[in-house]
């Protein structure tokens, strides 16, 4: 399969080098030329988490250097649980917090460095990967790159603007990662990788790529669990569920809106976003409108200018047909707080923040199949959710051993300039 860029400026390229470059010359993102169509009928046998990913993904990398090693790329990447459990008659919850970082980016960024480690290892210049974060997809990438030979990474994060123990995630690495704290916002940190992608200096003395969810490495594996769960569901119901999915960058929504329309069995999509409103407003009918973030209890969707509406608008024949299949409701920290109260007292279920934003959306939806898309732990926001439950949130083994390690990072203005100063 060949994958062309948003813009339609650039060639069509092999996977591998859309992996590689992370974003197409002309500035814009690679898809795929064509989403392949699936019926329920061609996953049966399959139950492991890396069979049915490694079924879905066969199409993309059919031809390419990586078709060899995809069953083996989602081996890796796909080592821990992703369990959907059932909260009520009509509920079930999506939990892809079991990773090594607590966070559903473990699954792209786990699956993009199998990929790009690969791809590296031939090549006499190092790959740099840079990585813009609002919480949990620096602490991912950097799990996922750390101590892979022939690749070092840069992590951007907005200073004061994570939560302590995601910051810690974001920090605690050394080696082949570095950390930047950006005097900024999320949106910012986000500017800062476009444009050094777009700069002569680094584009000469860098080998680049992303780990952002511009890169389409991201994005495919992000396939696998809407597959999984959707499959799950309807092989027990044989129902197809709606997904109510917490969104800010519009990656993890681009995923389960690509596996919907590959036949997979997803009756509807709800995003839920937090108090900032771009893309709810523009799916009421609104132009679309990026805006400054603001920030809120569920702070790594706090996002203005979602850079994977390029790829949303490219799916769809316009803007009508966009709206006519995708909603979006807002949340607000009040309603945030109340959800993770009610949460213990109705489910025996702690969310965090971002989770709790979509539990508050299913709760206003009707009663049909819902599946919510929990995307983090809860004990990387303790300071939030531990006053609203009265009581500690247990540490998950894997994040406790990554507080243990010294933190270390770097402040720059959120400047181009600065961030090439440090190389």
């Amino acid at each position: 399969m060949k994958f062309v860029s948003t813009r339609n400026a650039s060639p069509s390229v092999t996977l591998s080098q859309a992996l590689s470059d992370g974003l197409a010359p002309d500035g814009g993102l690679y898809v795929p030329e064509a989403l392949p169509r699936f019926a329920v009928e061609d996953f049966v046998g399959l139950e492991r988490v890396d069979e049915i990913g490694a079924r879905l993904l066969a199409p993309f990398f059919e031809g390419d250097a990586l078709a060899d090693s995809l069953a083996q790329i989602c081996k890796e990447a796909l080592n821990f649980a992703l369990p959907l459990k059932r909260l009520d008659e009509q509920t079930s919850i999506l939990e892809l917090f079991h990773g090594p970082t607590a966070a559903f980016k473990d699954v792209g960024a786990r699956f993009l460095a199998s990929c790009l480690s690969r791809l590296a290892a031939g090549d006499a210049r190092p790959l740099t990967i840079l990585v813009a974060t609002s919480g949990d997809t620096g602490g991912a990438v950097a799990s996922a790159f750390h101590q892979k030979p022939n690749i070092e990474v840069q992590v951007l994060y907005p200073l004061g603007k994570v939560s302590p123990r995601q910051e810690h995630q974001l920090t605690c690495w050394g080696d082949n990662v570095r950390a930047f704290a950006v005097r900024g916002v999320f949106d910012d940190c986000q500017r800062l990788v476009k444009d050094a992608f777009a700069d002569p200096w680094w584009r000469e003395n860098k080998r680049l790529s992303s780990a952002n969810s511009i890169n389409i490495g991201r994005v495919l594996p992000q396939m696998i669990y809407y597959a999984c769960a959707s499959l799950w569901h309807f092989r027990q119901s044989g129902q197809n569920a709606g997904f109510v999915i917490p969104t800010g960058n519009l990656g993890n929504a681009l995923a389960c809106m690509w596996a919907h329309e590959m036949g997979l069995p997803i009756r509807e999509i709800m995003l839920a976003t937090n108090a900032n409103r771009p893309i709810v407003d523009f799916l009421g009918g609104s132009g679309w409108q990026p805006r400054p973030s603001v920030s809120t209890l569920a702070s790594a969707m706090d996002v203005g200018d979602p850079s994977n509406m390029e790829r949303v608008r490219h799916l769809f024949a316009d803007d009508d047909a966009l709206r006519t299949a995708i909603r979006a409701l807002s949340v607000d920290d009040a309603m945030i707080e109340e959800t993770i109260r009610d949460g213990l007292e109705r489910y025996r279920e702690v969310f965090c923040p971002h989770t709790a934003v979509a539990m508050c959306v299913r709760e206003q939806l009707p009663a049909t199949p819902w599946i919510v898309v929990a995307t983090a732990h809860p004990a990387k926001f303790e300071q939030i959710v531990e006053p609203l439950i009265g009581r500690p949130v247990e540490i998950p083994p894997a994040l406790a051993s990554l507080f243990e390690r010294p933190a270390h990072h770097v402040e720059i203005a959120a400047q181009l300039n600065a961030l090439t100063g440090e190389q």
